[in-house]
């Protein structure tokens, strides 16, 4: 029987913990921030507690969602059904293809909704989406939105968090499931102590919001295309090719640098402006009719 705990202990088994420490880092932006975002639903009061259980809960189901993966590897990628229109639409759908694309449209939505009412609500500081969710509510979104981040995260840990072994002359690949569940544990602490402040940025300096909300969009566009090419699709006899992460990674990386240049632009429109105001008041003050 192998030494699964053993595995920690080893110079490589703690390399391979810090790589996907990483990753989990990387990959748990973009599920921070819809944490962030849709916690504000349930009114201040709650919202540092609705953060905290989604996700000690969405921590603990993905752990059981490891453990079904590595189990059941092979069923995810065995076709479920498939639609074959003639010139319009064609594809085998698999589980994972469905939780991939489901996921990503309900991203892409609620991307969408909150944009919307940013454009459409008269007081700025007003609840995102107007409609408040009871805590339960809240909490459930944010433990299943995090298991559809989850499948990424997973497979690519994986991909990483694996070794070769001969057994009975057959080489067989043995994943090491121990230092992927304590990367979840350590990531899902690490998320439970910056939510908070991911949170308090958001609000302070609200423009910043907009900028995750298209964040938010990319990421469920990257979710959807991945989904689809899963699944094989074609539309139109045109294949849907997955949005690869070098390409997310830039164009969120543009969408950032552009935001920080255009805030500084205008603050400094904005000085500029209220310097030539002062500098006219003071002109109307000194003038013939002034004093």
């Amino acid at each position: 029987m192998p030494d699964i705990f053993g595995d920690l202990f080893t110079m490589s088994g703690f390399f391979t913990f810090l790589m996907l420490l990483l990753l989990q880092a990387v990959l748990g932006f973009d599920n921070l921030l819809y944490i962030s975002i849709e916690s504000k639903r349930v009114g201040e009061q709650k919202e540092s507690m609705v953060r905290r259980w989604g996700i000690g809960l969405a921590m603990l189901f993905r752990i059981i969602l490891l453990i079904i993966i590595v189990s059941l590897f092979g069923v995810l990628a065995e076709p479920l059904f498939s639609i074959d229109i003639p010139r319009v639409l064609d594809g085998e759908f698999t589980l994972q293809s469905l939780v991939t694309l489901g996921g990503g449209g309900f991203i892409i939505y609620t991307a969408i909704k909150e944009i919307t009412h940013l454009l459409t609500v008269d007081e700025i500081g007003h609840d995102a989406g107007g409609k408040k969710k009871s805590v339960f509510e809240a909490i459930t979104l944010i433990v299943v939105m995090n298991l559809v981040f989850s499948f990424d995260s997973i497979l690519s840990a994986m991909a990483i968090a694996n070794v070769k072994e001969t057994v009975d002359g057959v080489v067989e690949t043995r994943y090491q499931v121990t230092i992927m569940t304590v990367a979840i544990v350590a990531s899902g602490i690490i998320m439970i102590l910056m939510a908070d402040y991911v949170a308090e940025f958001l609000k302070k300096n609200r423009m910043y919001e907009v900028l995750g909300l298209f964040i938010l969009f990319l990421v469920g566009v990257l979710l959807v295309t991945e989904g689809a090419h899963l699944a094989h699709m074609h539309i139109f006899t045109f294949a849907i090719d997955a949005m690869s992460k070098a390409s997310f990674y830039l164009v969120v990386g543009v969408l950032v640098i552009t935001d920080i240049i255009s805030t500084n632009y205008q603050k400094r429109l904005w000085a500029r402006r209220e310097a030539e105001l002062r500098q006219a008041r003071t002109n109307s003050e000194g003038g013939p009719d002034g004093g």
